[in-house]
């Protein structure tokens, strides 16, 4: 049986990997397994990601992180922004490994817990919603991140995803830019598109 990262229960055997990598002034611990995605190393979108994504602009108030996976988006965040920031993931084994990072890590401002997508997040007034989408889920899921983040912001709260030229950059910002009515490519790097929308006028 093929196992994907965006499925609630994998099950492929397990495979254990303990590495460090170095984020903001930490050097990370992070432990993965197999049935997660990038479980060798932080893949390059969720890098650029990191990189660009800025939270001093922003409303008060806390972070979403959609599709945390083993959670270094938003550990990284949560750790360098000293904001509450809640990561969530449709995958079991992703949302328990994102809480082992972050204990050993000892990062508190955080709430990790399955969801998929927007089912089960706990409030409707996030300052920012981050996401580096599952493309292998297919494009359906993709817009469903975008579409229905809208009424999780508050207003001039931002919503933030990487994606590839080639995997769908130009159809997500399209329709980030139908719902937001606004959509900014903030930063392109080896392919990789980070693109942002603001929340604009009253709630």
């Amino acid at each position: 049986m093929t196992n994907h990262y965006y499925q609630t229960n994998p099950t492929s055997s397990h495979e254990i990997l303990k590495w460090s990598f170095e984020l903001f002034d930490k050097n990370f611990q992070f432990i993965t397994d197999s049935g997660v995605f990038s479980k060798n190393t932080i893949d390059y979108g969720s890098r650029v990601l990191i990189q660009a994504f800025s939270w001093e602009k922003l409303p008060e108030g806390s972070i979403l992180e959609v599709g945390c996976g083993y959670g270094p988006i938003g550990l990284a965040i949560a750790y360098a922004s000293g904001r509450q920031v809640e990561m969530t993931d449709v995958n079991e084994r992703a949302v328990s490994l994102a809480k082992q990072n972050a204990n050993q890590n000892q990062i508190e401002n955080v709430d990790i817990h399955l969801s998929d997508v927007y089912d089960s997040v706990y409030k409707k007034d996030y300052a920012a919603i981050l996401s580096n989408p599952p493309i292998r889920a297919g494009k359906k899921v993709v817009h469903q991140i975008i579409e229905e983040g809208y009424q999780y912001l508050l207003s001039a709260g931002t919503l933030t995803i990487v994606i590839q030229k080639k995997q769908g950059a130009p159809s997500a910002q399209k329709k980030m830019t139908e719902i937001f009515g606004n959509a900014e490519v903030i930063k392109k790097d080896k392919g990789y598109y980070i693109i942002q929308s603001e929340k604009r006028g009253s709630q």
